[in-house]
């Protein structure tokens, strides 16, 4: 029961409680969290179109929200996209570049914590599942917000992947073009060159990027096909980590 003056008692002592700094940081990690099982239930429950479709309005709504409210509270002089932008390029690209790492840092810690409780059987069959809905994701959100076609084909495919967290952090090109193919090449892989550095085999990742691209793809133009050139255990060429042809049915005359 709350007294009549409004002050509230801690149940054990003060010491004890999380310090605000910290308390702030677990309000982002459970923001994160919730938000994340909305998604993963959403698509269980309807599907990943339906949930993705869901996802672009209840994000569209959210961030606008959070922003204002992060306004309010800090008293900022101005909103928080703006003053983001404030930073310069320079700065904001290595906000954004951390970020990104951070992503990518996500979801080894995620790997490495199912496959010490778990294996790397299960671990694997995480990773791939949890890749093929993103993959899905990522190409819905980089149609909308660089405004591309539905069904664009591959010249959609390639701008959209300019557009991905992971082309921040990787090299990568596409070579070997044709009116109706081309192979994307990452040609440096940030895990693979930590596993090499650790003196770690290759990762054999042909499952997952199979999954992976295949539902990037689709979401961009479900015409698109995949097929692995080179990527581990199976690996065909070296000038790469992985290599992958990605081709439309040719017209027919």
């Amino acid at each position: 029961m709350i007294p009549p003056d409004g002050s509230r008692a801690a149940p054990w002592p003060p010491e004890a409680l999380l310090s605000l700094p910290s308390q702030v940081m677990e309000a982002v990690r459970q923001i994160a969290v919730h938000y994340g099982l909305w998604l993963a239930e959403a698509a269980h429950q309807f599907g990943p179109e339906a949930a993705v479709a869901m996802e672009s309005r209840v994000g569209d709504a959210y961030l606008p929200l959070l922003s204002r409210r992060i306004e309010r509270a800090l008293d900022l002089p101005g909103d928080v996209p703006g003053l983001l932008a404030g930073l310069g390029e320079e700065r904001l690209g290595k906000l954004l570049d951390a970020l990104s790492v951070s992503w990518l840092a996500a979801d080894g810690v995620w790997f490495r914590e199912v496959e010490e409780a778990r294996g790397m059987h299960d671990a694997k069959r995480v990773n791939d599942s949890c890749w093929s809905r993103l993959g899905y994701y990522e190409a819905i959100r980089a149609k909308a917000a660089l405004g591309l076609p539905e069904a664009g084909g591959l010249p959609a495919l390639q701008a959209a992947f300019g557009a991905r967290l992971i082309s921040r952090i990787n090299q990568w090109d596409i070579v070997e073009e044709t009116a109706d193919s081309f192979v994307f090449r990452m040609v440096k892989c940030r895990v693979q060159s930590s596993r090499t550095r650790q003196g770690l085999p290759p990762y054999p990742c042909q499952s997952g990027g199979t999954v992976e691209y295949t539902a990037f793809a689709a979401g961009i133009d479900p015409a698109i096909k995949v097929a692995c050139v080179s990527c581990p255990p199976e690996i065909t060429r070296d000038d790469c980590s992985c290599a992958w042809r990605f081709s439309v049915p040719a017209a027919k005359a």
